[in-house]
C-alpha cells in the first residue's frame, strides 16, 4: 500500500511519464470521437441545436474537448515543475474526465432507461489500465466516485445493474492496486539489477598486467554461484607459482611480468571452461568452477597447468617455474565463499610444504570430508 522509500523517486518519475503518454492519447481520441459527434449533432440531425437535448449534447461534448486541450496546456506548463505536483495535476485531470462519463452516463439514463452502463464502465476500467495510481489515493478516489454514483446514476438503474456497477467499481480498484504492486515489484527488480551491474562494474576489473579478474570479482562470482539454488557445487584452485622470487632475483622484474602473463595464457588455455580465473594477488591465481570436479579431473588440470608451465622461456632461455595447487571442491547445500577459499588456501599450504610441484585437493560435503594428494611435476 506504499511506495518502498529507495525506489519513491523512480515510481515518481515512472508514474507521471507513463500517465502523461496515457492522458496525451486520451486527448487524441477525445478530439478525434468529439469532432465526429460534433459533426452529428451540428450536421446529420434534422433539428441541429434547436432541441434542449441536442445542446446538452453539445455542450457535453465541448466540455470534454476543453477538459483535453486544458490538460495539454497545463503539462505544458507543468513540465519543469516537481514531479509530486505534476502527479496532482494528472490525478485532478483524470478525475474530472471520470465525472464527465458518469455525467454523460447519467444523463443517457435519464432519456432511456434502457442505455445501459457502457460508458461508466469502460471509463472506470480504462482510468484504473492506463492511470499509475497509489494505493491510498485510488481508493480514496475509488469511495468518492462510488459515492457520487449513489447520489447520482444508481436511482436510476435497477439493483441487477447496481450490484454489476458496485462490483465493476471493486474490480475498478484491484487493478489499479494490482498494476501499482507490479510496477513495485519491477521497479524494486530494476533497481537491483542496476546495483548489481554498477557492483560487477565496480569489481569485475580485470588486473593490468594479466587481463584476468581480480580477487572481488572472482568473490562475486563464486558468492553469486554458491547462492543459486540450481546450484549442484563449486570448485576453486588455488594456483601459486615455485620460485617465483628467485625468477624476479636472477632474471629481473620484466621476466617476473612475462611469465605472470605466460601463466595466465596458461590458465586460460586449460581452464577454458572455467566461470572465473583470476589474479588473486602477487604470483597466486585462482580459477572457478560452477559445478563439482572429480577428483581425477581436477588433478588431470593441474598436471596439464603444470605441464605448461614448463615451456615458458625467457629471451630464449627456459626458466624453472612450477606451481602448486590447492583445490576444494564442496557441494555442500549451504557454503560461503569464505570457508571455499579459505580450505582451498589450507590445501594450497599443504601443497607447498610437501614439496614443489604438489596438489592437494579437499571434498566437503554433507556425507564426507575426504583428503588427497596428488604430483604434478
Amino acid at each position: 500500500m506504499h511506495v518502498p522509500g529507495y525506489i519513491r523517486c523512480e515510481f515518481q518519475e515512472e508514474s507521471v511519464q507513463k500517465n502523461d503518454l496515457s492522458l496525451r492519447i486520451i486527448c487524441i481520441i477525445i478530439f478525434a470521437a468529439e469532432a465526429v459527434n460534433l459533426v452529428r449533432v451540428l450536421c446529420l440531425s434534422s433539428v441541429g441545436l434547436e432541441t434542449r437535448n441536442n445542446r446538452i449534447y453539445f455542450a457535453m461534448y465541448c466540455i470534454l474537448i476543453f477538459l483535453a486541450m486544458l490538460w495539454l496546456a497545463l503539462q505544458r506548463s507543468i513540465r519543469q515543475a516537481p514531479m509530486c505536483r505534476r502527479q496532482m495535476v494528472q490525478y485532478v485531470i483524470t478525475e474530472l474526465f471520470f465525472l464527465w462519463h458518469l455525467g454523460l452516463n447519467t444523463y443517457d439514463l435519464i432519456r432511456d432507461p434502457r442505455a445501459g452502463t457502457t460508458v461508466l464502465t469502460t471509463a472506470l476500467l480504462a482510468r484504473s489500465l492506463f492511470i499509475q495510481i497509489p494505493p491510498w489515493y485510488s481508493l480514496c478516489q475509488i469511495i468518492v466516485d462510488y459515492i457520487i454514483f449513489l447520489f447520482s446514476m444508481a436511482p436510476l438503474l435497477d439493483v441487477g445493474d447496481q450490484l454489476n456497477l458496485t462490483i465493476t467499481f471493486a474490480v475498478s480498484l484491484a487493478v489499479s492496486m494490482a498494476h501499482f504492486r507490479h510496477t513495485i515489484i519491477s521497479l524494486a527488480q530494476r533497481k537491483q539489477i542496476l546495483q548489481a551491474n554498477a557492483k560487477l562494474q565496480e569489481l569485475v576489473k580485470s588486473t593490468s598486467l594479466t587481463g584476468l579478474l581480480n580477487k572481488a570479482a572472482v568473490e562475486f562470482q563464486a558468492n553469486e554461484l554458491l547462492q543459486r539454488r540450481d546450484s549442484n557445487g563449486v570448485t576453486l584452485f588455488i594456483l601459486d607459482l615455485d620460485n617465483f622470487k628467485s625468477v624476479n632475483d636472477h632474471f629481473g622484474h620484466p621476466c617476473g611480468d612475462h611469465v605472470l602473463v605466460e601463466t595466465a595464457n596458461s590458465i586460460r588455455d586449460i581452464f577454458s571452461t572455467a566461470s572465473g580465473l583470476s589474479r588473486v594477488g602477487g604470483d597466486e591465481f585462482a580459477v572457478l568452477f560452477d559445478l563439482p570436479l572429480t577428483e581425477t579431473q581436477a588433478l588431470s588440470l593441474g598436471l596439464a597447468l603444470g605441464e605448461r608451465l614448463k615451456h615458458i622461456q625467457w629471451q630464449g632461455s627456459p626458466i624453472e617455474i612450477g606451481c602448486s595447487v590447492g583445490i576444494c571442491i564442496c557441494t555442500l547445500d549451504q557454503c560461503t565463499y569464505r570457508r571455499l577459499y579459505t580450505e582451498a588456501d589450507r590445501m594450497l599450504y599443504k601443497a607447498k610444504k610437501a614439496g614443489r610441484g604438489q596438489c592437494c585437493i579437499r571434498q566437503i560435503s554433507s556425507e564426507q570430508n575426504i583428503h588427497s594428494t596428488g604430483k604434478l611435476l
